[in-house]
């Protein structure tokens, strides 16, 4: 596994989040002069998005996001998307959580599996930070945390060989490889099947540096081309016009990693996948890892520091529906599988050590990584790094 892609799989994760909480918080949004006190408005919204890409670009974070390691469990960092979700006034449900990762995962799978050449996931990434920055653009300090950010990804990545960027993309697919979610976007636009599993185009532009499909050459002992043969393909291939821009400013040219939802469209998915893979997965996963002390304690610490925005007086939190009802909301919440409670939203973790126990306690099924051999000397670490955030 490369220790490189923690930092690709969160950010373009994080992007898709706040896609698809952008669109739904505009789609339930009111004019503020109309608005009850328990309703959206765009200020609202735009408090949530602020608040939100302010906690998930702090640069105390990212330094930390961006030291050379392995992945983490899936559980471990659907538990650090609940609480950024929950960075603001915003608040969801545990159904509404679950749609959202749901969502988020299976789009950046279908972007990953759809990349022409290893190289192109960093434009994914490209697209969704240039995304993230139009939702900030009248935020400057928020705005320059999201650049610092880019330099760094520039700096990382753009010496990387092809090589490792495979190692890369293996990586991700490995990480992906049994979330078989279907997601209604997909299906409408065919590029899914009703079991989940992507349909992968076979016509379209060829990786940049490469040639449409058609002719063989033979060439001699010398180097010399001797030989050529065409032959008839299936697909209609094209050559790329330009290379995107891997810089900190230019034309991706890949429209992979931008947004889907700009253009009103539902962000319904059929949960029964979800339901049954992750049940069968914690079913498995029930005797617990001797080595996920450390590791679960370094969570605990993520966990309680991460600053969660406290209304103001008397505001109560927003709550936010992924569901078209809050009927379909409540039917996903009672059906949904023990095994997927992760009972982490809103505890006030670990000021006090016999709090920090009591999360040991709620998460001592947590599937967790090993612990890397320098963690104990570093004393930090990925999920402890919010701390003071």
């Amino acid at each position: 596994m490369s220790a490189r892609t923690l930092p690709l799989l969160f950010l373009n994760l994080g992007g898709e989040m706040l896609y698809i909480l952008d669109q739904r918080l505009r789609a339930q949004s009111i004019p503020g002069e109309k608005a009850r006190k328990d309703e959206w408005t765009d200020v609202d919204r735009k408090r949530v998005m602020n608040d939100i890409i302010t906690t998930m670009f702090n640069k105390k974070f990212m330094e930390e996001l961006f030291k050379p390691q392995d992945l983490y469990s899936k559980k471990a960092l659907r538990t650090v998307y609940d609480r950024l979700a929950h960075a603001s006034i915003m608040r969801l449900n545990q159904a509404s959580m679950d749609k959202l990762y749901d969502l988020m995962t299976m789009a950046f799978k279908y972007q990953v599996l759809l990349c022409p050449r290893p190289r192109d996931i960093l434009l994914v990434t490209f697209n969704h930070l240039d995304a993230i920055k139009d939702f900030i653009s009248d935020a400057p300090g928020i705005l320059n945390q999201v650049d610092e950010t880019f330099r760094r990804l520039i700096e990382t990545y753009n010496c990387l060989s092809d090589g490792e960027f495979q190692l890369i993309r293996q990586t991700l697919l490995i990480f992906f490889q049994d979330m078989h979610i279907r997601v209604s976007i997909f299906l409408k636009d065919k590029v899914q099947n009703s079991n989940g599993r992507f349909v992968l185009p076979i016509s379209g532009p060829v990786p940049w540096g490469t040639e449409v499909p058609g002719l063989i050459r033979i060439f001699n002992h010398k180097g010399v081309e001797v030989k050529r043969a065409e032959f008839t393909t299936a697909g209609n291939y094209v050559t790329p016009q330009r290379e995107g821009s891997f810089e900190l400013y230019g034309d991706r040219v890949l429209k992979l990693g931008t947004n889907m939802y700009s253009v009103t469209r539902p962000v319904e998915t059929n949960m029964s996948g979800s339901s049954k893979n992750l049940a069968s997965q914690a079913k498995e996963n029930i005797a617990p890892n001797p080595l996920a002390k450390e590791e679960l304690n370094f969570l605990a610490r993520l966990l309680g520091g991460l600053d969660i925005q406290k209304p103001a007086g008397g505001e109560t939190g927003f709550r936010l529906n992924l569901f078209t009802t809050d009927e379909e909301e409540e039917h996903a919440a009672q059906t949904r599988p023990e095994e997927l409670s992760y009972k982490v939203i809103n505890i006030e973790a670990t000021q006090e050590p016999g709090r920090r126990a009591e999360l040991s306690r709620i998460l001592g099924e947590l599937e967790v990584a090993e612990p890397r051999p320098d963690s104990a000397e570093k004393g930090e670490d990925l999920l402890a790094l919010m701390d003071g955030l």
